[in-house]
């Protein structure tokens, strides 16, 4: 609880002291997803990533893992759709 208050008074935000996903989208042509834990599946038109809290499905054409760290994914490419599975509770 103590530490919850701390964060709040510093203005943490939350992805960076937890492992919830953030996901950036710039237009229709770069995705960056923090905070994932692994690839599933990658195609140049399918790329599915897990997380700790569920799976992004990212359907597009031409897709490329531009950048990777153990921290965040860079994918670019013609986007055309993402779906977020939750994980069940």
């Amino acid at each position: 609880m103590r530490k919850k208050r701390i964060e709040q008074i510093l203005e943490i935000p939350q992805e960076v002291y937890s492992d919830i996903p953030k996901i950036t989208i710039t237009g229709f042509n770069e995705l960056i997803l923090e905070n994932y834990k692994g690839i599933l599946e990658y195609e140049e038109y399918f790329a599915s990533i897990s997380t700790h809290i569920g799976i992004v499905n990212i359907n597009g054409f031409n897709l490329n893992l531009e950048k990777m760290t153990n921290d965040d994914i860079k994918i670019t490419g013609k986007i055309e759709s993402i779906e977020l599975e939750r994980m069940q509770d």
